[in-house]
């Protein structure tokens, strides 16, 4: 059997023009709002040096090798949180999040974006962190944190935001005593909880005159016992590096600073095995043809077959039982050189794709090759003869198999991501290791249009039972009001802003993060952490 894809798609077809400007327009509005939180930080660059020093993002581009690659996390997270209006909201959460390398280690960074708010964790920041350290936890990353924060925003205080953000710092020890190392490079302020940021880290690297770290600021300790003191003797850089013992590290600028987490980084010996691979043949298919393959929207069908030949090596696919639930793909290949499972839909899932999903989901395991889910679904088939042919337990006998799969699983949310297929699909409530979208891709409970129609008639049946007469105009603005709010939810967007991905990816990134991430699990999975009964304990 040939492995070699042979696509029917033509690129320049009028089709692919215009769904290629489509998606290049929502890649324009990607990159704007990411542009926007730059800017944003951007303007406070005189105050920083004034005071000698660097912005956040700076110090994120002097920590990390330079040309190593980076993949950043939750870019969108917090957009339409802090307002409704698109043109007015800041994504990012109030910092800054992604996997990279220092000194040669693969690490997960994260930096408080202190030119925004003063580093104030902004909405869906706590969500964005708390995920971060998941994928540090399970992907055995040492954690870099880059701190200067206001902490919680008190203006905008709620309590449940206080009593999960201890989760944060529960986070901080596990990793500690997962073997897993954990640097703090304190840029500024850390008050009250943002203290035990510090508190929690293996090694801290502190700067003179800069860094604050203390449970209580003047202001509030003279509030609460009328004794006064100053910053530096409650919490400055020396104090704490000559006195308390917080500080391992004093720096005499951010630069400096840095310097010496890519030293601690680079004694760590944790740079991966330099053991060459074997050569990667890349796609025989342009990976800019990805821009045209999917609609603007999900009832235009797809050929999924058509994505996997453009992320995969050599275009090389192998499918499995291709003759049986035929819209249900079930593929063996090979990304970055790793041999992989790929899932996907050229359709709803019927009883044979089940079935067939959850026979590949267990060869894979058996086989220890990671499956990579790429969604495009409408949902589990309904109907009549759907239902009577045992819809609902094949279509769980896959949920249990995503469920209890012992291989990584990441998943690109390509398309639609309706209904039961989201859960499927391994979707966010099902702990994939990754989860990226696309830009146009959906995420609904049903499509609005769906919905729409399924309340429409359940009112119009109630209306009929007491023998009142529909309003056209009325019904019809009711239905336009049920689409607009499903269709405004399901935007990928909205979904990231809510931390319910790891981020928005352009189509064209997809086999370069993909190759990241199984780099990543690769990596976590020959490695062996000294794990310990406790993390390391500050002394």
């Amino acid at each position: 059997m040939s492995l070699n894809f042979e696509s029917s798609f033509n690129p320049q077809g009028a089709q692919a023009l215009q769904r290629r400007e489509a998606m290049l327009a929502r890649i324009a509005q990607l990159r704007a709002l990411e542009e926007r939180a730059a800017t944003a930080s951007a303007k406070s660059k005189p105050v920083f040096e004034k005071r000698g020093q660097l912005l956040p993002r700076e110090r994120v581009a002097l920590l990390l090798d330079p040309g190593a690659p980076y993949v950043p996390l939750c870019s969108l997270a917090g957009f339409l949180q802090d307002t409704k209006d698109p043109e007015k909201s800041v994504p990012g959460g109030g910092m800054l999040a992604g996997m990279g390398f220092i000194g040669g280690v693969r690490c997960m960074v994260v930096a408080s974006d202190s030119g925004i708010d003063a580093g104030a964790i902004q909405a869906r920041g706590l969500e964005k962190i708390l995920r971060v350290q998941e994928i540090a936890l399970e992907n055995r990353l040492p954690f870099v944190h880059l701190v200067e924060s206001a902490g919680a925003n008190l203006t905008k205080y709620k309590v449940e935001g206080f009593v999960l953000g201890g989760s944060l710092f529960r986070n901080l020890a596990r990793l500690s005593a997962a073997g897993l190392p954990v640097i703090t490079v304190q840029h500024g302020s850390g008050t009250a909880g943002g203290a035990y940021m510090p508190g929690l880290s293996d090694i801290v690297v502190m700067v003179r005159g800069r860094s604050r770290a203390f449970l209580a600021g003047p202001p509030l300790l003279l509030a609460a016992t009328g004794e006064v003191a100053t910053e530096e003797e409650l919490g400055g850089a020396e104090m704490h590096t000559g006195v308390s013992g917080l500080g391992e590290y004093l720096a005499e600028d951010d630069r400096q600073a840095l310097g010496l987490a890519r030293e601690l980084l680079q004694r760590t010996g944790w740079q991966p095995s330099t053991a060459s691979r074997a050569t990667v043949s890349e796609p025989v298919f342009a990976r800019d043809e990805l821009l045209a393959l999917m609609p603007a929207h999900h009832r235009e069908p797809v050929d999924m077959r058509e994505v996997m030949a453009r992320i995969v090596d050599g275009s090389e696919l192998l499918e499995f039982k291709p003759l049986y639930g035929a819209a249900t793909l079930c593929v063996q290949a090979r990304i970055g050189g790793h041999a992989v499972g790929l899932i996907s839909n050229n359709g709803p899932i019927d009883v044979a794709g089940a079935n067939k999903a959850t026979h590949f989901i267990q060869w894979m395991c058996q086989l220890g090759h990671p499956i990579v889910y790429l969604q495009n679904t409408t949902g589990y088939m309904v109907g009549k003869d759907s239902e009577q042919g045992g819809m609902i337990k094949h279509g769980s006998k896959m949920i249990q198999a995503v469920t209890n799969a012992t291989v990584p699983q990441i998943t690109i949310q390509c398309g639609a991501s309706f209904g039961a297929g989201n859960y499927g699909m391994c979707g966010r409530g099902y702990a994939p290791r990754f989860l990226f979208s696309w830009p146009q891709a959906k995420t609904a409970v049903m499509g609005g249009e769906q919905a729409a129609r399924t309340m429409q008639i359940v009112a119009e049946a109630g209306m009929a039972r007491k023998g009142i007469t529909p309003d056209p105009a009325q019904m019809q603005a009711q239905f336009d009001q049920i689409v607009n709010v499903f269709e405004s939810q399901a935007d990928a967007f909205h979904t990231s802003g809510l931390v319910l991905d790891d981020g928005v990816i352009d189509p064209r990134d997809t086999r370069a993060v993909l190759a990241f991430c199984l780099d990543t699990c690769a990596e976590a999975a020959a490695r062996e952490p000294r794990r310990m009964q406790f993390g390391v304990a500050r002394m």
